[in-house]
């Protein structure tokens, strides 16, 4: 009783766990046949102070948060271990700032289809959650809708 209790109260954790991060307007970019590489765009919405840890897609095995930046007027890249999502606040990933990468790509993909997106984030406490998203996929060209 005591270990199916137990079970049960970490369950809670998890899902008000989950319930503290909400994701919106996320869209992966289209390849070209040959492309290894595409980047993952999203607002991530806190209600507590939370860390996104970690991405996984079946579609590589690698899959990273990036970074990019100006330094001495060149612009760089750089993956970084965890990105802080304020209490109350938000995170835009976009281009050209903080964007989720997928590198070695098993195949293209293509406009109007979808990725599938596990994002792990971390809390406070350290308790891990994760939200697991069908990310559309858009040409460069497609026309951006923005909801504000």
């Amino acid at each position: 009783m005591l270990k199916l209790l137990t079970a049960f109260i970490f369950l809670l954790a998890a899902v008000a766990a989950h319930a503290q991060v909400e994701v919106s307007d996320a869209w992966a970019r289209a390849t070209g046949q040959g492309q290894k590489t595409t980047g993952v765009f999203m607002n991530l919405t806190a209600k507590k102070a939370t860390r996104l840890v970690g991405v996984k897609t079946d579609l590589t095995s690698t899959a990273e948060v990036h970074e990019m930046k100006m330094e001495k007027d060149v612009m760089k890249m750089a993956a970084v271990p965890s990105l802080n999502v304020p209490a109350g606040g938000a995170v835009e990933l976009k281009p050209g700032g903080y964007h989720v990468m997928l590198m070695d790509l098993k195949a293209p993909l293509a406009d109007k289809a979808t990725v599938p997106i596990t994002l792990t984030f971390e809390n406070a406490k350290g308790v891990k959650s994760q939200v697991e998203l069908q990310v559309p996929v858009r040409a460069m060209n497609a026309k951006m809708d923005h909801k504000h």
